[in-house]
């Protein structure tokens, strides 16, 4: 499944146009994105967490010339599912 196939989904589920549909789905990403940016956590109920961890600055090699390079710090993304998520899953 892709983003299409989402604001299509949500498309058939609430109607209106698939313009509309988009925003709403644009939206929703966008503001999940933009908490994460602000170092916030977006917790959605049945899904879970989305939150950001702190990746310390590194030594790793690459893998083509065997050369070592440094890896800066830098934030990711992370993501805790819900426990109903799992079970759903299983």
């Amino acid at each position: 499944m892709n983003k299409q196939n989402i604001i299509e989904a949500v498309h058939a589920k609430l109607g209106g146009t698939k313009t509309q549909s988009e925003e709403a789905v644009d939206t929703v990403v966008s503001t999940i994105v933009e908490a994460l940016k602000r170092e916030e956590e977006v917790s959605i109920a049945g899904l879970g967490i989305f939150s950001t961890k702190h990746r310390n600055a590194r030594q790793a090699r690459n893998p083509r010339t065997g050369e070592a390079i440094q890896v800066p710090a830098m934030r990711v993304p992370k993501f805790r599912p819900a426990k109903s998520l799992k079970e759903a899953v299983k």
